[in-house]
């Protein structure tokens, strides 16, 4: 089994890449730092599984496509697709610089457009695949002073169902994951204690699951929030 993560050096991506490998699948994943994809790579490769990565910016639709291509190149089939790859620039709409929301829609929603339509005609051939996307609870109910991103991720959970309604009569399951406030760096310096937050291995932990359900069950979305916060 084969699966491509997107934004997988850090936080939920890294979660969903080690957790990925450990139940035995060859990953493709790819990040705009090498040096983080070669400390990510070390640490991935010691289950013996192959491991390519790529460095990319995913908000340069060049680039996209270009990891795409070399994924193509190197693995040839790819059976588990995550968008994971996300930029959040906390503002109020009147206050925040006037391309905030283009850079948020270029990462947040481009990006994740271009690798499902290039992945998912592969999936499509081949008639299976599954594709997870990192929405966030704000696609539901946008919180104060997230305004733009918001809206982009609100966009990203509607485009997560355009692709299930097209893509299910290929036998393709696509599945929306919404993740409330979730430990990562994002949230470097709080003072919140850490077991208040959602771990990025929760939501790895979800994923698999779901990978390991029956061939006839889809679960559409998933939403994880803190039980207290």
């Amino acid at each position: 089994m084969k699966a491509v993560i997107t934004g997988a050096t850090k936080g939920i991506g890294r979660a969903i890449a080690i957790k990925l490998v450990q139940q035995g699948y060859d990953v493709a994943v790819c990040a705009r730092t090498a040096a983080d994809l070669e400390l990510l790579a070390a640490e991935l490769r010691k289950s013996g599984n192959s491991v390519f990565t790529f460095k990319a910016d995913c908000s340069l639709k060049d680039e996209v496509y270009a990891f795409c291509n070399a994924v193509k190149e190197t693995f040839g089939s790819i059976d588990v697709l995550v968008n994971n790859a996300g930029l959040f620039l906390p503002s109020a709409i009147f206050k925040e610089a006037d391309d905030a929301l283009e850079s948020q829609l270029q990462l947040n929603l481009l990006a994740p457009y271009y690798m499902t339509k290039f992945f998912g005609k592969m999936m499509i051939e081949q008639s299976s695949g599954h594709i997870f996307t990192i929405c966030s609870v704000a696609s539901r109910v946008i919180p104060e002073n997230a305004g733009s991103y918001g809206v982009t991720k609100s966009a990203l959970l509607s485009l997560n169902d355009v692709w299930r309604r097209e893509l299910s009569r290929h036998n393709i399951k696509v599945t929306a994951v919404l993740p409330g406030p979730t430990l990562t760096s994002s949230w470097a310096g709080t003072e919140i204690p850490p077991d208040r937050f959602v771990q990025a291995g929760d939501v790895a932990d979800m994923i698999n699951a779901i990978l390991n359900l029956s061939n006839g069950a889809n679960v559409d979305e998933i939403l994880m929030k803190p039980l207290q916060f």
